[in-house]
């Protein structure tokens, strides 16, 4: 950081903890439908419920190094994790349903994502680059998801 950082650092740090922690459940939902998976479209959907996972992966990664940039800690406490997220993790019990909820889980990071980088503007460019690289594949996400759910049977 330099002396020309405008941002409110504490309230930036506090705002990509959230990020964070929205990924890592976002990480963790994505694992548990790829080895759930089942019926005769499950192969397909399962592969790409573990690619999701590991992008997701890599942007809980990239907030946390962001985050100790900014002279923070990354918050990886498993006892707080799910209520800071912004996406809940839910079990979905068809793989219909886990496409659902992980389009759910998405459009809310999606829109998260969206309000920070409103909020940011011009005070942290940096960070505001970061994360329109995540909203980019989030969005990626969303509309993978959407072409998956259309293409389940009704």
């Amino acid at each position: 950081m330099t002396a020309g950082y405008t941002a409110d650092r504490f309230e930036v740090l506090r705002l990509l903890n959230q990020a964070l922690a929205t990924e890592i459940v976002c990480v963790l939902r994505y694992r548990r439908h790829h080895f759930m998976a089942r019926g005769i479209h499950a192969k397909g959907v399962a592969d790409e419920f573990l690619v999701h996972s590991n992008e997701e992966q890599l942007h809980a990664d990239q907030l946390a190094a962001r985050i100790v940039q900014l002279g923070g800690e990354p918050d990886f406490s498993p006892d707080s994790l799910s209520a800071r997220s912004h996406a809940e993790y839910v079990a979905g019990s068809s793989l219909a349903d886990m496409i659902r909820e992980d389009l759910v889980a998405e459009r809310i990071a999606i829109d998260s994502y969206r309000e920070l980088i409103q909020y940011l503007d011009e005070q942290d460019p940096t960070t505001s680059q970061l994360l329109k690289g995540i909203l980019a594949v989030e969005e990626q996400h969303a509309d993978e998801l959407a072409d998956l759910l259309d293409d389940m049977p009704r």
